[in-house]
């Protein structure tokens, strides 16, 4: 299989702005995910890039992109805006369906931190045309106001010792009306530094991600 995956880095073309993404291509990919990371993170986020090498074992195109020029990540305070990363979110997700080698894929979303707030408001917005939303140490009570319109089948992975978060995300899994679940890695801090646990949180994700897409896909037959 990974003699045949294609890696490329490509230019996404935005109405007014530009933005430099990493997309990775196996061999008979069955689904896209395209990856919203955290504050002060880029496409070459260590921890995004290695459960994206997971996903990619598990048939799944994945795009990481900087959801910020160098320009806008210089203020700091654009790392925390979350509408403005949402619809940037958004508008590449729009751009992904129009490029044809990838118009054909489900597309899920992986969030992480601030970046799952991101994705779980895009979904909120893109409905069916999000299958599956996976947040990692996510802070899903950045998007409390969308979530009830959130129908993409979500799964929120915490940290066991991540106290402060795990009650956000409990607090978000409540206000979810959609398939979804918490799942807590034991002994995980927020990052997931860990021997063994951001291997947990890739299986996991690749699992429900696999699942979701085969579901729909089977819709469709």
């Amino acid at each position: 299989m990974h003699s045949k995956t294609s890696r490329t880095t490509i230019n996404i073309q935005l109405e007014d702005v530009l933005l430099k993404g990493n997309l990775t291509i196996p061999e008979n990919a069955k689904g896209l995910i395209i990856f919203s990371h955290g504050s002060g993170s880029s496409r070459f986020s260590p921890r995004n890039t290695y459960v994206a090498r997971i996903l990619q074992e598990q048939g799944l195109v994945t795009l990481l992109f900087d959801l910020l020029t160098k320009e806008e990540d210089a203020i700091y305070k654009n790392r925390f805006d979350i509408k403005l990363l949402t619809q940037r979110l958004i508008a590449v997700t729009k751009w992904v369906k129009k490029q044809k080698e990838l118009t054909d894929f489900p597309i899920g979303y992986f969030g992480a931190s601030t970046g799952a707030a991101s994705a779980l408001k895009a979904a909120a917005i893109l409905k069916e045309d999000i299958v599956a939303v996976v947040s990692r140490g996510g802070r899903p009570d950045l998007a409390m106001e969308a979530l009830e319109k959130v129908i993409s089948p979500t799964l929120l992975i915490v940290g066991g010792d991540d106290i402060v978060v795990i009650e956000l995300n409990k607090q978000a899994y409540q206000k979810l009306t959609c398939v979804r679940n918490l799942e807590i890695i034991p002994n995980a801090t927020h990052l997931f530094e860990e021997k063994g646990t951001l291997e947990a949180v890739a299986i996991r994700a690749a699992q429900w991600f696999t699942e979701k897409i085969k579901a729909n896909t089977n819709n469709y037959v």
